[in-house]
């Protein structure tokens, strides 16, 4: 059975608890989600998972090259033992912060990590706004793990393992958990993580243990109420330009810098840098100026949005159930349609597209999935 296909066989116990936070939130006054922002969100999810069908090369296809060339204990039955498969998932964790760690601290992998968060709110919806291109230059993180033995198909599974665990730590309602919170990674560690406050910026990577974040240094305890979002807000429903937009600002400093160095190690230097000849970052900008991102909608928008999305993921579950049987190119087309139906989303949620006009629309993105799905 594919990842893919075992994500999807977690998607109701993921809506059953993003039901129940919700309503814990509604009976207590204080709730986290706001419709926009949570089908923002999904949509996210959904795109990562179109493109990963897109990406198998880079998500467990050159890891399985490297371990099939230069793996030095690949056959080792140790590695199927209990032990084996804890020493599997402890491996991928280290190795998952030092990638989470780059995310936050070169520029390129910002870019592809950035899309995660954008949200404004923190909610267990936001764990499933995962990025859809940081495994074009992740992978190369796990280099390690091949080069030790893991195999392939372990060293996807402690993947999603590690992948899973972090849902349940996206949520404001769990307050700090004492011994738990100096180990693993907690809600509260990852408030932390998720904030834009001075003092949280870069810190607390860990994905299932924040022991990492004490080793190297970038541990920073909850001691004041985070803000959430980023340094320069998206402000945007649209979730092409949220995938796209950090490549977009990097692009457009390439562009305007006289110097040809820095037209290229602007991609590679730490996150926010900028040439001398360019504006200086948006990323110093005060907190304060930070304000929520959030136009009014009418209930004929929430509708059709809800409406849409509800076709687009059974059009996804459909392309995860038969990506095994799809060559490449219908499932690039069926992706492309995907992408195209949730940027009607987006621009239904910022009225800048009518509904009318977004049903039309629509038709195309049915008709193009049924005939490569049927």
């Amino acid at each position: 059975m594919q990842i893919s296909q075992l994500l999807l066989m977690s998607l109701p116990v993921f809506a059953v608890l993003i039901a129940v936070e919700w309503l814990y939130g509604w009976i207590i006054g204080r709730s986290t989600y706001r419709i926009n922002d949570v089908i923002s969100s999904l949509s996210q999810g959904m795109l990562s998972q179109a493109i990963a069908v897109c990406t198998k090369l880079f998500q467990i296809g050159l890891y399985s090259i490297i371990f099939s060339k230069i793996a030095v204990f690949p056959k080792l039955s140790w590695w199927s033992s209990g032990v084996g498969w804890l020493v599997a998932i402890v491996l991928f964790d280290f190795c998952d912060y030092w990638l989470h760690r780059a995310g936050h601290e070169i520029a390129i992998l910002w870019a592809a990590h950035v899309v995660h968060h954008q949200s404004e709110d923190f909610n267990f919806s936001t764990a499933l706004r995962q990025e859809s291109f940081v495994p074009l230059l992740g992978w190369m993180f796990y280099v390690p793990m091949a080069v030790l033995g893991v195999p392939p198909e372990q060293f996807a599974v402690a993947g999603l393992v590690v992948l899973l665990y972090q849902f349940w730590i996206h949520t404001e309602h769990i307050g700090k958990l004492g011994w738990f919170d100096r180990l693993f990674s907690s809600p509260s560690n990852h408030r932390v993580h998720h904030a834009i406050n001075p003092q949280y910026i870069n810190k607390n990577y860990g994905g299932m243990l924040v022991i990492w974040d004490r080793l190297f240094g970038t541990f920073a305890e909850e001691n004041e109420e985070c803000v959430y979002g980023t340094k320069t807000p998206l402000q945007s429903w649209d979730p092409v330009w949220a995938v796209t937009s950090g490549y977009a600002a990097l692009a457009k400093d390439a562009i305007h810098t006289r110097r040809w160095r820095d037209k290229l190690r602007i991609w590679f230097m730490p996150t926010g840098w900028r040439p001398a000849d360019v504006i200086e970052s948006a990323l110093n900008n005060p907190l304060e100026q930070v304000r929520r991102y959030d136009p009014a909608l009418r209930q004929a928008q929430v509708l059709f949005v809800i409406a849409e999305f509800i076709l687009l993921l059974v059009i996804t579950a459909m392309l995860l159930v038969h990506e095994e049987t799809l060559d490449e190119t219908h499932a690039v087309v069926i992706s492309i349609a995907i992408a195209g139906g949730l940027w009607l989303i987006g621009a239904v949620l910022q009225s800048r597209l009518r509904i009318v006009a977004a049903m039309i629309a629509t038709v195309p993105v049915i008709a193009v999935s049924t005939f490569v799905l049927m």
